[in-house]
């Protein structure tokens, strides 16, 4: 049995569409925020989801020292922050965090992370482990705050691209 390599794993991956989201911390490490797109539920009893950050990030040992982050499920309409937060654009993290897209300080409850207004939906929480997997940290969340829009498209990452999904609409016949 022939081992798969890298090329043909990421090419397979490339292939596997997926929601793209920007994943935020603020606590006593600082803030920071990058674009993930591995992102998944676990459970929902408790509510809980799991997000890959590779632990060569600057922003991993954030994240770990917090202890609590918000996902922020982007729309359709946020493929420039999408960009900016992976690091393509070479924005610095401090004007990514100055901008007036964030909900206020206070409204995110105890703990509060940074979350972004206009995304589809936002997944707040502690995280209650961590296991090592290659180059990458699996981080469960416990979530302990859910906030849905209900009108909105979503953005995809598929075959190295971003995509926009839109919901199609009924048409009364």
């Amino acid at each position: 049995m022939s081992a798969v390599n890298q090329t043909e794993f990421r090419q397979a991956m490339a292939h596997l569409p997926a929601g793209v989201n920007i994943v935020t911390t603020q606590g006593p490490a600082g803030r920071c925020g990058i674009t993930a797109s591995a992102v998944c539920s676990v459970t929902d009893a408790p509510p809980t989801i799991l997000v890959c950050v590779n632990r060569g990030s600057v922003s991993h040992a954030t994240f770990q020292r917090n202890g609590r982050l918000c996902v922020n499920v982007l729309n359709s309409e946020q493929e420039e922050l999408a960009r900016h937060f992976a690091g393509m654009t070479q924005m610095p993290m401090e004007v990514r965090f100055a901008w007036d897209i964030w909900e206020p300080d206070g409204t995110q409850g105890e703990g509060g992370q940074p979350a972004l207004r206009d995304a589809i939906a936002r997944l707040q929480g502690s995280i209650s482990d961590c296991k090592e997997v290659g180059s990458h940290s699996v981080i469960f969340v416990t979530l302990d705050r859910v906030t849905v829009r209900s009108e909105g498209g979503s953005l995809v990452y598929f075959n190295r691209g971003f995509h926009r999904v839109q919901r199609e609409l009924a048409t009364a016949s």
